[in-house]
């Protein structure tokens, strides 16, 4: 049985993975029902759907080949050795690794389905336009820049 301690763990991981679904349902489901998904929201902010075969926002685009499998594998590999991390890291430290598991798993659960993962989060400014980006990106890319802070600032003052 899963000791109690890990209970919030999960539940962070439970979280950000169904947010993360839910946000890619709602847009997958509204781009089925538009010709062309392009939503203004602000002046900054799109909402597009753009199928990223690759690794964290679009970068080694690649066909569904032997390298996307191997790429796949890494991404499971990388996830396990996070829920490692999780068990035997210090308390601030697994609640990141959790925020930044449950992001994985959710790119990883498309990866597997969809063989590609949904990005849709457009942002831009005076017409440069940032990587498009989902959820799960966001709590990845914020649970390793805390993870990094934690590192330079807070561990280091305690040492």
């Amino acid at each position: 049985m899963i000791k109690s301690k890990y209970l919030i763990h999960i539940s962070i991981i439970l979280i950000i993975f169904i947010i993360d679904r839910l946000s890619k349902m709602y847009v997958i489901n509204l781009s089925e029902n538009l010709l062309d998904l392009n939503i203004s929201v602000t002046s900054f902010l799109n909402i597009i759907l753009v199928w990223n075969s690759g690794i964290g926002f679009g970068l080694l685009q690649i066909d569904k080949s032997f390298a996307y499998n191997l790429i796949t594998i890494f991404i499971l590999i990388i996830n396990l050795i996070i829920f490692y991390l999780i068990f035997t890291s210090d308390k601030l430290q697994k609640i990141l690794f959790a925020m930044i598991l449950g992001g994985s798993l959710g790119n990883f659960y498309d990866r597997v389905y969809y063989s590609a993962v949904p990005d849709f989060i457009d942002l831009n400014y005076n017409g440069y336009h940032w990587f498009v980006f989902n959820v799960a990106d966001i709590f990845i890319s914020l649970g390793i820049l805390l993870l990094i802070f934690f590192e330079l600032f807070i561990k280091r003052n305690e040492k």
